[in-house]
C-alpha cells in the first residue's frame, strides 16, 4: 500500500498530513482544483468543489490529470465515486457554448440535446432566450450575455463563452523593456489570458501584477479602462504605465473623487464607478464613455457587488482580472467566474518565492493574555463588542515595542483595524501614522520616507491593505483586523514580499488575545497562509521579554 500525504474520502473532501516528507509537492498539484478548508498544525482538510474543479479546466488541467493527482499521492485507493464525480463534473464545462451564428447574434449551443432542453426549460433561463433556430442551439438576448451565464452557473452547467470580443477603438501601447523584461510566469500568463479573451490571473501581491497588466494592453493595443480600489493605488498603477510601456502622460486619465479625465487609457476607482446620485449610479457613462476594447479589474477580490451587476453588460469587451486570492469573504466566486471570467493562470506563493522573484517570509502568531479586568470586561460585553475588546488590548502596546526592539535597524510596518488603536501606538511609539483622515498628497509623502528609508517605522490603517509599493518594508506587525479576512491576510503579508535588496527574509506578526474571538478569527486567516505554503510559529508573548 502506498505511504502517500493524501487521505481522499467520499465526501469529496481531502486530508494532507502536514509532516508527511512528500506534503509539499502533493499540495501543490491539489491547490490547483480543491480548496483548503481548515488548516490546523498537522491535519489540513481540502474539499473539492464544482467551481475549484471548472476554474482548473478553464485554466488547462482535465479530469485525467486532477485524478492523476489523487492516485499518486493518496495513501489508500480514490473512492470510485469520487473518481466518477470529478470526471462528470470537469465533463460538464463547455458541454454549453456561447458563441456568435452568421448573423452575429447570440447563441446558446450544445451537442447533447438533454442539457440544452434542461437548461431551456429553467424559469429564470427561459426569458433570456428569444428563439430556437436549430435542435443544437437557442437564440439568447443580446443584453443577457452576462446574465445567462450567471444563471448557467447556478443550475450546474458553466458556459464556456466563445462569442468574442469588440476590438474597442485601436490605441498603440507597446512595453518600454529598458533594463528589464517580463518575468516568465508573467509571460504565461499574459500569453493564457490573449488566448482566452478574459479571466482572471492569480498571483502574489508582490509578484508584479501590474505588469501582466500593463503586457495585457501591450498585446490587445486598444483602449483600455484600469478599475482599482483607491486613489493610491491608481496614481500607482500611473505611474508604472508611465514607466513600463510608451504610454505618455498626455494618454492616462485619473477618473475619481478628485479628478475627471477620460482618455485612452483611464484609471478608475471603484467607489466612483459605485457612487449614487438621487438612487442612480453618477458615473455610469464612463462604462461607454469610449469604446473600451480592454478592462482591467485591480484587486477582483474586492470587486464591490454593484459593479458585479456593471460587468454583466461589459460581456463583448475582453475583461482581465488581477488578484492574490480568489477567496472572497461574500462567497461571490461564483460571479467572479461567470462575469469577469475563470482562472486563467495560477502562480503559488512559494513557487515564485523559490525563483527569486519574491522575498522569502515567516509568519507568527504572539499570543497575548488579557490582565484580569479586561478579561472580565470582556466576559461581561456583548458578542458584536468582544471583538473590539480583544482585538485593541493595551496589553497589545507593549509586545510591539518588544517586536520593534527586535528588529532595529529594519523597516516595520504596524497594521490596525481601529482609529484609537492607531493612535495610541502611534503615540507609544513616536511614529507618523496612516489612516483613511491622512490626505493623499500626506500619505504618499510618509511612504516615498519609508521607501527611501528616512523613516524606519510606520503606523497603518486598512488603507495600506490595498496596492502599497513599499518594497523595502520587511517586517509587519499586525495588531487587529477584519474579523479573520483571508483576503486582508493576503495583502498584509504581500506588503513584505517584495525582493528585499539586502537579501533578508520578511517576518509577519499577527497578535493575538489568548481565549477570545481574537484567537477564533486568527484560524481562518491562518487557512490562508496555509493555503499559500507559509507555516504559522505559534509565540506566547511570555517568550519576547528583552
Amino acid at each position: 500500500m502506498a505511504d502517500g500525504p493524501l487521505i481522499v474520502q467520499s465526501d469529496r473532501t481531502v486530508l494532507l498530513e502536514v509532516a508527511h516528507p512528500d506534503a509539499e509537492s502533493a499540495r501543490h498539484e491539489l491547490a490547483i482544483f480543491a480548496e483548503l478548508e481548515r488548516a490546523p498544525e498537522h491535519i489540513h482538510t481540502y474539499r473539492i468543489t464544482r467551481l475549484g474543479l471548472w476554474n482548473a479546466r478553464a485554466a488547462g488541467h482535465d479530469s485525467a490529470d486532477m485524478l492523476a493527482t489523487l492516485d499518486r499521492w493518496s495513501r489508500f485507493p480514490v473512492p470510485p465515486s469520487v473518481s466518477i464525480d470529478i470526471a462528470e463534473t470537469v465533463g460538464r464545462y463547455g458541454r454549453l457554448v456561447i458563441e456568435r451564428d452568421d448573423e452575429g447574434q447570440l447563441v446558446l449551443r450544445s451537442t447533447d440535446p438533454a442539457v440544452l432542453a434542461e437548461v431551456s426549460k429553467n424559469k429564470r433561463i427561459q426569458p433570456l432566450l428569444i428563439g430556437h433556430p436549430s435542435p443544437d442551439a437557442f437564440l439568447v438576448d443580446a443584453w443577457a450575455r452576462g446574465h445567462i451565464k450567471q444563471e448557467l452557473l447556478k443550475i450546474g452547467w458553466p458556459a464556456e463563452d466563445l462569442a468574442g470580443y469588440t476590438p474597442g477603438t485601436p490605441h498603440p501601447i507597446d512595453l518600454a523593456e529598458n533594463g528589464w523584461t517580463l518575468r516568465p510566469y508573467q509571460r504565461k500568463a499574459v500569453d493564457i489570458f490573449t488566448e482566452g479573451g478574459s479571466g482572471v490571473v492569480v498571483l502574489p501581491c508582490g509578484a508584479g501584477k501590474t505588469l501582466v497588466g500593463a503586457a495585457a494592453m501591450a498585446d490587445t493595443k486598444t483602449t483600455t479602462l484600469i478599475l482599482v480600489t483607491n486613489t493610491v493605488s491608481a496614481r500607482q498603477w500611473r505611474d508604472e504605465l508611465l514607466k513600463r510601456t510608451s504610454l505618455t502622460a498626455e494618454e492616462i486619465g485619473e477618473y475619481s473623487g478628485q479628478v475627471k479625465e477620460v482618455k485612452p487609457v483611464t484609471i478608475a476607482t471603484y467607489q466612483i464607478l459605485t457612487a449614487k446620485r438621487k438612487g442612480e449610479y453618477a458615473h455610469l457613462a464612463l462604462l461607454d464613455a469610449l469604446d473600451w476594447g480592454l478592462i482591467v479589474y485591480d484587486e477582483v477580490h474586492l470587486l464591490p457587488a454593484p459593479v458585479f451587476k456593471l460587468t454583466a453588460d461589459l460581456q463583448a469587451r475582453r475583461r482581465l482580472g488581477l488578484t492574490a486570492t480568489l477567496v472572497r469573504e461574500d462567497g461571490r466566486e461564483g460571479d467572479v467566474f461567470s462575469l469577469i471570467g475563470p482562472k486563467r493562470f495560477d502562480a503559488p506563493w512559494k513557487e515564485i518565492e523559490a525563483q527569486g522573484f519574491i522575498s522569502p517570509a515567516v509568519c507568527y502568531e504572539v499570543r497575548v493574555d488579557l490582565p484580569a479586568g479586561d478579561r472580565l470586561e470582556y466576559a461581561a460585553s456583548a458578542d458584536d463588542e468582544r471583538y473590539r475588546l480583544a482585538a485593541t488590548a493595551p496589553a497589545k502596546i507593549g509586545v510591539v515595542r518588544r517586536l520593534v526592539e527586535r528588529h532595529k535597524g529594519e523597516r516595520i510596518l504596524i497594521i490596525g483595524q481601529y482609529l484609537d488603536q492607531i493612535d495610541m501606538l502611534a503615540d507609544a511609539l513616536n511614529a507618523p501614522k496612516i489612516t483613511g483622515q491622512t490626505p493623499i498628497d500626506e500619505r504618499e509623502q510618509l511612504y516615498q520616507a519609508f521607501r527611501v528609508g528616512e523613516i524606519s517605522l510606520l503606523v497603518v490603517s486598512k488603507v495600506a491593505n490595498f496596492s502599497i509599493d513599499l518594497p523595502e518594508a520587511s517586517v509587519a506587525i499586525q495588531v487587529s483586523g477584519s474579523f479573520g479576512s483571508r483576503q486582508e491576510e493576503a495583502q498584509r503579508l504581500g506588503r513584505l514580499l517584495r525582493p528585499k535588496e539586502s537579501g533578508n527574509t520578511a517576518s509577519f506578526y499577527t497578535l493575538i488575545a489568548r481565549d477570545t474571538v481574537d484567537q477564533d478569527f486568527a484560524q481562518n486567516r491562518q487557512r490562508f497562509l496555509a493555503e499559500q505554503g507559509y507555516a504559522y510559529t505559534i509565540l506566547d508573548a511570555s517568550s519576547l521579554a528583552a
